[in-house]
């Protein structure tokens, strides 16, 4: 009985000192609790073992302080883990993104095969990519006019797409 008499005398004096170290060590209050629970089962295995070469204060506080570094070397080397959140962008285009995408470019190309040849041909090589100054190379025309056909034909397209 007088080892746990002593075991509750020590807690009762220096627990708040090893509930500090724990909670310096895990913010999570359950896995604190468990800290603070292997800081004691080690507190009570090791107490046998002192010498009294520094302070009963010292020797605790260290045997917390090791529990506490295996604690954080254990939850180093433990998989992250985090709860899912559907707000979380994942880089990709969702089913519905892609399905709404494709309609749209189905939608467009309908409507630029309705307009006249001199509107689309200006209108097809800007959706490659190309600038009104080489399609004006291209079709023989200058880069004003080619700028004009563009207007008129953009006008066309959101009357047709109704936009």
């Amino acid at each position: 009985m007088a080892r746990e008499e002593a075991f509750q005398t020590l807690l009762g004096e220096h627990g708040p000192m090893l509930a500090r170290i724990a909670a310096s060590y895990e913010a999570d209050p359950a896995k604190r609790q468990e800290l603070q629970q292997d800081i004691l089962a080690a507190v009570w295995r090791s107490l046998p073992s002192f010498r009294g070469d520094a302070s009963i204060r010292t020797f605790l506080a260290r045997i917390a302080h090791n529990r506490a570094i295996s604690h954080v070397a254990r939850a180093a080397a433990e998989p992250r883990m985090a709860e899912l959140d559907e707000a979380i962008p994942c880089g990709q285009p969702s089913p519905f993104d892609e399905i709404e995408r494709n309609d749209q470019q189905r939608r467009l190309m309908a409507a630029v095969r309705t307009l006249p040849l001199s509107a689309r041909e200006p209108v097809v090589l800007t959706l490659e990519g190309f600038t009104p100054r080489e399609i004006a190379a291209m079709l023989g025309l200058t880069a004003n006019s080619v700028s004009i056909r563009l207007t008129r034909a953009k006008e066309m397209l959101r009357a047709a797409l109704g936009s």
